[in-house]
């Protein structure tokens, strides 16, 4: 694994907060949004944030399948959801979720010309935008670049952020457009990025 540095807020608001992950995936996410959330701990100390390109009438299903893999519970969000510590949030409707506060998300049509519905971008700048928290952005396996400018915006303000590997990924679209961008601070299998994640928030449980 190559090093690391260290998660960081953004600049200029408070080092405490709650911490979110927020997770984008397409093509081949499903397997890949098992294997890492799947490896969470019960007692994970940030909030989860998960935008996979899916339609709407699809969703519920997944979040199903999701939580059957978990430890955490995975549910839709709905509008006005509170991220929290231990949960994990999916997108559920053909709109773009975003954060609408600090501590509240949301749904909404804009922009409307995205073809990637709900988008990782989209979010992801939500995030840089509105969250007051540390962060951890990761982009999985996907086909396109959805991702890449919101992955990079958050590393831009100092946050930490991964791109699942080549090897690992279905389609290696997504994450290697991050990449190629410099928007991710590092590359992990799939099967490493959960471990990074508990030992970010969770160090004790190692």
């Amino acid at each position: 694994m190559k090093p690391t540095r260290p998660i960081e807020p953004r600049p200029a608001v408070p080092r405490t907060g709650l911490p979110l992950v927020a997770i984008g995936s397409s093509a081949g996410g499903p397997a890949a949004l098992a294997t890492i959330l799947g490896a969470l701990p019960a007692d994970f100390a940030a909030a989860v944030v998960v935008i996979q390109h899916i339609d709407q009438h699809v969703a519920p299903g997944m979040a199903a399948w999701l939580t059957d893999r978990c430890a955490l519970p995975v549910r839709l969000a709905a509008e006005g959801d509170r991220p929290a510590a231990g949960t994990i949030l999916l997108a559920g409707t053909n709109d773009h979720l975003v954060l609408k506060t600090s501590t509240s998300v949301g749904y909404t049509e804009e922009p409307r010309a995205n073809v990637y519905r709900p988008s990782v971008d989209v979010f992801f700048q939500s995030v840089a935008r509105m969250w007051r928290g540390p962060v951890v952005g990761v982009i999985l396996t996907g086909m396109g670049r959805d991702g890449a400018i919101g992955l990079k915006a958050l590393r831009d303000l100092g946050y930490y952020t991964i791109a699942q590997d080549e090897a690992t990924s279905a389609v290696y679209g997504m994450p290697k457009a991050a990449t190629s961008l410099g928007a991710s601070v590092d590359v992990l299998p799939a099967t490493a990025i959960a471990p990074r994640l508990v030992e970010l928030f969770n160090p004790k449980a190692r």
